[in-house]
């Protein structure tokens, strides 16, 4: 049978990650983020009194929701308004503490991914209007001739602006404003592990991983798609662009063990988890939360 404690550490780690859907979260004092009609987000009601100040971009709450003026009716005039707001803001004493991690990436605002952008936000904002953020993750794996799986883990540089110096996938990004996804992967194995395109693009799509959680910088609404990627067993990733320290080749019931640690970035830590259990590692015989485990890799609003 499975480990009771550590099945439970896991089950609070998606709890968490799904903090926004449990009883006591703000969901219910959100306001609605919502663009031509379309909701493309949740704004935490501190946010919205913010907002207020700001007459000329958003129009006064209504009917639960917020939406932006009617004559910002262009994807350019409405990204550019929110954006000087947000410029002004950041500049402020008592500016949001997620501003001062400005990355001047933008990121697309749109109801689903499939549906065309609807304007670009600057990526640190996105948790105050609880706009959905897209990534790609990458595991990355060994098999040896005898079939044992070993898995490659990164340790994030203690100089990053999110959860520095703990344990995270072989490579991993946010999926930027007109960035495909293949090409976000093939250009984050490069950057991150110094793997070639020829071996990076051999990666398979395999799911995704959606969560939403609200924390004191607003609502976090995230899905990342995620890629297999196995890797030649004489394969060493290289330390790139410094966004990583070290990388670590574990067995798989190592990895199993630390993903249930405070030594694992959280959401990276499901898209293990999701690994073990598409790989059977996990198995619904011996793993008594395994539908909690399966239902809270893939919450979606």
């Amino acid at each position: 049978m499975a480990n009771s404690a550590w099945s439970e550490k896991v089950v609070r780690l998606l709890r968490r990650m799904n903090n926004f859907y449990l009883p006591g979260s703000c969901r219910d004092q959100c306001f609605r983020f919502e663009i031509n009609g379309a909701q493309v987000g949740w704004i935490p009601p501190h946010v919205a009194s913010v907002l207020t100040r700001f007459p000329e971009v958003f129009a006064p709450p209504h009917g639960g929701a917020v939406s932006l003026r009617g004559g910002l009716d262009s994807h350019s005039s409405r990204s550019e308004a929110v954006d000087s707001l947000l410029q002004t803001l950041r500049l402020e004493e008592e500016s949001p503490s997620c501003l001062k991690g400005w990355r001047d990436e933008k990121y697309n605002v749109m109801p689903t991914f499939s549906d065309p952008s609807l304007m670009w936000m600057e990526r640190a904002a996105t948790s105050l209007f609880g706009v959905k953020r897209y990534g790609v993750h990458i595991n990355g794996y060994t098999v040896g001739e005898s079939g044992e799986v070993n898995m490659w883990l990164a340790r994030r540089s203690p100089t990053k602006q999110t959860f520095p110096g703990v344990l995270d996938n072989l490579a991993a990004g946010g999926l930027a404003a007109g960035a495909g996804i293949k090409h976000t992967l093939v250009k984050e194995c490069l950057e991150e592990a110094r793997i070639p395109a020829t071996i990076a693009e051999k990666a398979r799509p395999v799911t995704t991983v959606s969560y939403t959680y609200e924390d004191e910088d607003g609502v976090f609404a995230e899905s990342q798609f995620v890629f297999d990627l196995e890797l030649p067993l004489e394969f060493q990733p290289i330390v790139g662009d410094g966004e990583v320290q070290d990388f670590y080749l574990f067995p798989i019931e190592k990895v199993k063990e630390l993903l249930a640690t405070d030594d694992f970035k959280p959401n990276s830590a499901m898209v293990v988890l999701d690994f073990l259990i598409r790989h059977s590692f996990i198995e619904p015989d011996s793993e008594p939360r395994y539908q909690e485990f399966v239902a809270g890799l893939h919450q979606t609003l």
